[in-house]
């Protein structure tokens, strides 16, 4: 577990990245050019900038693969763990510590296969984490095998005639569960990312966000994208707004990319139930 830290080492970029990045030897970073982790990490450091959250009081936690990269670079309380164990992690984490802010990333594959019983149960206690989920649709660090969000018919090192099990559905997963805030967006707009990250960090229980995102070093690649705006341009053809989605059936929606809220309640915190716990029994003694 690293603690934020200030790098005395000075870069030409502007005073945000000085502030929320390790700007030491771990740049440049691992990431593949086109990559759409930079814009989901340029829409998280700016929630935090903007609702002023203070760096001693975040807390980012990930599993493994290329999204799980992201606390290396962060200049903040980080947790690196096991692949698929974040979200337990980091539930130990704010119940220790309910007064920080805590955020865990994850892949498709961390975050729905492996880490899949973690994430249902997270959502269902309503811890107060904000969960990050990007879906680039593979597992990229390992090769680009067919991952549980893999699209019908779309094509991966392990489905090379097409993928033929239906997609896991995160939002519908996280709000079947009981989470509080449940939203997908895609990275093509940049401004409804940033959006849906600060309305989470500003919720109490469970928040989910799914943010659909390219990898056109090997999705694309496998899929005939191979070029960044490519890829981008796809997510934008595929992608329409709940209230669309509504007057649409099934057949129409069936490649669709859905964005908008599906979820936003106000729930109790389950780090209040558990001190409130702790109190009782420490009064009945």
């Amino acid at each position: 577990m690293a603690s934020a830290k200030t790098s005395g080492k000075k870069h030409s970029f502007t005073p945000m990245v000085h502030t929320y990045l390790r700007m030491d030897n771990r740049f440049p970073h691992v990431w593949c050019p086109g990559c759409g982790i930079g814009i989901l990490f340029a829409a998280l450091i700016h929630a935090l900038h903007e609702l002023n959250i203070p760096r001693d009081k975040i807390l980012l936690a990930s599993g493994i693969g290329c999204t799980s990269r992201m606390p290396g670079y962060l200049d903040t309380d980080t947790f690196h763990v096991l692949h698929g164990r974040a979200l337990a992690a980091a539930t130990g984490v704010k119940l220790a510590r309910p007064d920080m802010e805590v955020v865990v990333v994850g892949g498709d594959g961390d975050m729905l296969a492996i880490g899949g019983n973690h994430f249902i149960h997270a959502a269902r206690r309503n811890i107060g984490i904000t969960c990050i989920v990007l879906n680039n649709y593979n597992y990229a660090m390992t090769g680009g095998q067919q991952s549980p969000t893999t699209p019908r018919d779309m094509f991966a090192t392990t489905a090379p005639y097409g993928a033929i099990d239906d997609p896991a559905d995160a939002c519908s997963l996280a709000a079947a569960s009981g989470a509080a805030f449940v939203a997908r967006t895609t990275t093509y707009n940049f401004v409804q990312l940033k959006r849906f990250v600060k309305t989470a960090l500003s919720r109490k229980g469970f928040r989910l966000i799914e943010v659909v995102a390219q990898c056109p070093t090997i999705f694309g690649r496998l899929n005939r994208m191979p070029a960044t705006k490519d890829l981008i341009a796809w997510i934008k053809g595929h992608t329409v707004t709940l209230e669309a989605a509504k007057k649409m059936d099934a057949d129409e929606l069936r490649d669709k990319i859905v964005t908008g809220v599906f979820v936003d309640r106000e729930v109790e915190e389950y780090s209040d139930r558990y001190a409130r716990l702790i109190k009782k029994v420490r009064n009945a003694h």
